[in-house]
Protein backbone atom coordinates (compact mmCIF):
# COMPACT_ATOMS: atom_id res chain seq x y z
CA UNK A 1 0.00 0.00 0.00
CA UNK A 2 1.30 3.44 -0.91
CA UNK A 3 1.92 5.76 2.01
CA UNK A 4 0.14 9.08 2.05
CA UNK A 5 2.36 12.17 2.47
CA UNK A 6 1.45 12.66 6.17
CA UNK A 7 2.10 8.98 6.86
CA UNK A 8 5.52 9.22 5.22
CA UNK A 9 6.33 12.29 7.32
CA UNK A 10 5.07 10.49 10.41
CA UNK A 11 7.48 7.62 9.73
CA UNK A 12 10.40 9.98 9.08
CA UNK A 13 9.82 11.83 12.36
CA UNK A 14 9.19 8.57 14.22
CA UNK A 15 12.59 7.29 13.09
CA UNK A 16 14.14 10.29 14.85
CA UNK A 17 12.18 10.45 18.10
CA UNK A 18 10.48 7.05 18.45
CA UNK A 19 7.58 9.05 19.90
CA UNK A 20 4.28 8.55 18.07
CA UNK A 21 2.48 11.62 19.43
CA UNK A 22 5.37 13.99 18.72
CA UNK A 23 5.81 12.47 15.26
CA UNK A 24 2.11 12.90 14.45
CA UNK A 25 2.23 16.58 15.42
CA UNK A 26 5.37 17.23 13.37
CA UNK A 27 3.83 15.39 10.41
CA UNK A 28 0.95 17.84 10.41
CA UNK A 29 -1.80 16.04 12.31
CA UNK A 30 -3.81 18.15 14.77
CA UNK A 31 -2.27 18.35 18.23
CA UNK A 32 -5.66 17.55 19.77
CA UNK A 33 -5.80 14.14 18.05
CA UNK A 34 -2.07 13.43 17.69
CA UNK A 35 -1.98 10.86 20.50
CA UNK A 36 -4.73 8.77 18.88
CA UNK A 37 -3.43 9.22 15.33
CA UNK A 38 0.10 8.28 16.39
CA UNK A 39 -1.17 5.14 18.10
CA UNK A 40 -3.35 4.22 15.11
CA UNK A 41 -0.49 4.78 12.67
CA UNK A 42 1.74 2.40 14.64
CA UNK A 43 -1.02 -0.25 14.52
CA UNK A 44 -1.49 -0.05 10.73
CA UNK A 45 0.33 -3.09 9.32
CA UNK A 46 1.86 -1.31 6.32
CA UNK A 47 3.18 1.55 8.49
CA UNK A 48 4.46 -0.81 11.19
CA UNK A 49 6.21 -2.92 8.53
CA UNK A 50 7.83 0.16 6.98
CA UNK A 51 9.09 1.34 10.37
CA UNK A 52 10.40 -2.15 11.16
CA UNK A 53 12.21 -2.28 7.80
CA UNK A 54 13.78 1.15 8.26
CA UNK A 55 14.87 0.43 11.84
CA UNK A 56 16.46 -2.86 10.74
CA UNK A 57 18.26 -1.12 7.88
CA UNK A 58 19.53 1.59 10.20
CA UNK A 59 20.83 -1.00 12.66
CA UNK A 60 22.55 -2.94 9.86
CA UNK A 61 24.04 0.21 8.34
CA UNK A 62 25.51 1.10 11.73
CA UNK A 63 26.80 -2.38 12.52
CA UNK A 64 24.45 -2.83 15.45
CA UNK A 65 23.61 -6.47 15.97
CA UNK A 66 22.38 -8.50 18.92
CA UNK A 67 25.93 -9.82 19.36
CA UNK A 68 27.33 -6.29 19.40
CA UNK A 69 24.87 -5.21 22.10
CA UNK A 70 25.44 -8.32 24.21
CA UNK A 71 29.21 -7.95 23.96
CA UNK A 72 28.94 -4.33 25.09
CA UNK A 73 26.75 -5.21 28.05
CA UNK A 74 29.07 -8.10 28.98
CA UNK A 75 32.09 -5.77 28.84
CA UNK A 76 30.39 -3.42 31.30
CA UNK A 77 29.41 -6.30 33.60
CA UNK A 78 33.00 -7.62 33.59
CA UNK A 79 34.73 -4.22 33.97
CA UNK A 80 36.69 -3.55 37.14
CA UNK A 81 36.25 -0.27 38.98
CA UNK A 82 32.81 0.45 37.55
CA UNK A 83 30.00 1.72 39.77
CA UNK A 84 28.15 -1.18 41.37
CA UNK A 85 24.79 0.09 40.09
CA UNK A 86 26.03 0.15 36.49
CA UNK A 87 27.46 -3.33 36.83
CA UNK A 88 24.21 -4.65 38.34
CA UNK A 89 22.19 -3.09 35.51
CA UNK A 90 24.44 -4.77 32.93
CA UNK A 91 24.03 -8.11 34.69
CA UNK A 92 20.27 -7.56 34.87
CA UNK A 93 20.11 -6.95 31.11
CA UNK A 94 22.13 -10.09 30.44
CA UNK A 95 19.84 -12.06 32.75
CA UNK A 96 16.77 -10.76 30.97
CA UNK A 97 18.28 -11.77 27.64
CA UNK A 98 18.74 -15.28 28.98
CA UNK A 99 15.18 -15.19 30.36
CA UNK A 100 16.41 -15.82 33.89
CA UNK A 101 13.89 -13.44 35.44
CA UNK A 102 10.67 -14.22 33.58
CA UNK A 103 7.53 -14.85 35.57
CA UNK A 104 5.47 -17.86 34.68
CA UNK A 105 1.74 -17.32 34.64
CA UNK A 106 -0.59 -20.22 34.03
CA UNK A 107 -3.93 -19.49 32.41
CA UNK A 108 -6.80 -21.92 31.99
CA UNK A 109 -7.97 -21.23 28.46
CA UNK A 110 -10.98 -23.56 28.64
CA UNK A 111 -13.24 -20.91 30.18
CA UNK A 112 -16.57 -20.64 28.39
CA UNK A 113 -18.15 -17.78 30.33
CA UNK A 114 -16.93 -15.14 32.70
CA UNK A 115 -19.20 -13.80 35.40
CA UNK A 116 -18.42 -10.41 36.83
CA UNK A 117 -19.86 -9.85 40.30
CA UNK A 118 -20.43 -6.50 41.91
CA UNK A 119 -18.08 -5.87 44.84
CA UNK A 120 -19.49 -6.35 48.31
CA UNK A 121 -18.65 -3.54 50.71
CA UNK A 122 -18.64 -3.93 54.46
CA UNK A 123 -20.10 -0.52 55.24
CA UNK A 124 -22.29 -1.61 58.09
Amino acid sequence: MKLRPKQELFIQYYMISLNATESAIKAGYKEKTAFVIGYENLKKPYIAKEIETRLAKRATDNGITADYVLQGIKAIADREGIREGDQLKALELLGKHLKLFTEKIEVDANVKTITVKEPVWDDE
